[in-house]
């Protein structure tokens, strides 16, 4: 058992130093990789971008011959993936909503650009069953804008790949009554309002401003705007006082930014689950969500190991690292 713990642990260690390294790179200087380093790498030929992109970072994260084999091997190749500027575009939010330029309070609705070849995260973590966990990175060969809600100068939603990608599977699934925690620009609600299998939506959302903003400018242009009602209402408030009354077929949560501040209001959210039975639960980014969640907890059983005070079998400890199991913990938590 010792050896495998230990061989879980390292794999950790690696995740975390590709995620550091990505995260510093994405923060400070995404527009790293131009279309001048991609055309002398490939000489122009497109088809191998995404490989010498990889390549590329690969050698600014380590100057180590053995670290960047593996950051290249198996976290950046798989990673890596040049996008369709004209896919993204053919989105029908993007094609049939307007976002104009204004602001209310400390709101503001905009846009915003990708570069040539800047990277960005395009979709939700890959965890491979050795738990490699592989970030996606994606970029576009040409510049592209996408709308952008603000709060106080800062990005809270935006109709970029990630949130199209990450929230594609919840979409696919809504069905019947829907409730929606987190208004956003929208993009949620007017995607499962063009489903005929959802019958209507009810949108709960706190700050009046964001209500306003998509009521005066956006909702009027939802083709099926009958099926929408915004609520102004805490979300935990909501949960806790009216959810259940509402009988919903299906419950979408986005409340985050990211995971830094998502674990805790997920698993404030996931208690609610057990009051509504009928009722399906999805959550945005919840794989990256629950990466965080299984590393706590294999830290506490990895000491406890270590200590000579764990007397399971290490079946029982992969069991515990299973998304699975960690759904169902979370709500006794």
């Amino acid at each position: 058992m010792i050896k495998r713990i230990e061989e879980i642990n390292n794999r950790r260690n690696i995740n975390n130093r590709v995620f550091t390294l990505v995260a510093s790179y994405l923060n400070n200087y995404p527009d790293l990789v131009t279309s001048k380093t991609i055309l002398e790498i490939t000489n122009g030929n497109k088809e191998n971008e995404e490989r010498a992109f990889a390549s590329f970072l690969a050698n600014v994260f380590s100057e180590n011959e053995n670290e960047i084999r593996v950051l290249e091997r198996e976290y950046l190749l798989p990673s890596v993936k040049r996008l369709s500027p004209e896919e993204y575009l053919k989105n029908p939010f993007l094609q049939n909503i307007k976002i104009p330029k204004t602001a209310k309070g400390g709101w503001t609705l905009g846009y915003q650009s990708y570069k040539p070849y800047e990277g960005f995260i395009y979709r939700d973590i890959e965890v491979k069953p050795n738990y490699t966990e592989i970030p996606q990175i994606g970029f576009f060969d040409t510049e592209l804008s996408f709308p952008t809600v603000f709060e106080n100068g800062i990005e809270w939603m935006a109709i970029k790949p990630n949130e199209i990608e990450t929230m594609g599977a919840p979409i696919e699934k809504a069905r019947g009554r829907v409730l929606v925690y987190g208004l956003g620009i929208g993009y949620f609600a007017y995607m499962v309002s063009e489903k005929a299998e959802v019958d209507c939506i009810t949108v709960v959302e706190r700050d009046q401003n964001v209500i306003d903003l998509f009521c005066e400018h956006i909702l009027p242009q939802f083709p099926n705007k009958s099926k929408i009602q915004i609520v102004k209402s805490d979300a935990f408030e909501y949960a806790k006082n009216k959810m259940k009354r509402g009988a919903f077929d299906y419950v979408f949560t986005d409340l985050w930014h990211d995971v830094s501040d998502g674990v805790d209001l997920y698993v404030k959210m996931k208690k609610f689950e057990g009051e509504c039975p009928n009722s399906h639960f999805e959550y945005w980014i919840e794989r990256s969500i629950l990466s965080s969640i299984r590393w706590s907890i294999f830290d506490g059983i990895y000491s406890r190991v270590k200590a000579g005070k764990f007397n399971g079998t290490i079946e029982e400890i992969e069991g515990y690292l299973k998304d699975s199991y960690l759904k169902s913990f979370v709500k006794f938590v």
